[in-house]
């Protein structure tokens, strides 16, 4: 499980916008699954799929899909996968 935890370039989980936002989605759950229903809630609600919204911008980092709010569904996963392996949870792409 340790290569579905590690931070590589664009699952850039140890930025600290990333590791705060991670943190406040886990506060007062009890299991993974909580957390993980957070995290996905997060993103599919509070970033803008750049294609409905026509945005300009192309993101590819999370820290970067973070800081714009916007991405497309690889970024938006990148986003969420950061999220879940900063609270410990592995995470791989298929």
């Amino acid at each position: 499980m340790i290569e579905f935890l590690k931070e590589i370039n664009i699952i850039d989980y140890s930025n600290q916008k990333i590791q705060k936002l991670a943190m406040s989605l886990s506060v007062d759950c009890e299991t993974d699954t909580q957390i993980a229903k957070n995290c996905f809630e997060y993103v599919r609600d509070s970033i803008n799929h750049s294609g409905d919204y026509k945005n300009n911008i192309t993101t590819c980092k999370a820290s970067d899909v973070l800081e714009y709010k916007t991405g497309w569904c690889y970024a938006k996963s990148h986003l969420l996968a950061a999220l879940l392996r900063a609270n410990n949870i592995p995470v791989g792409f298929c």
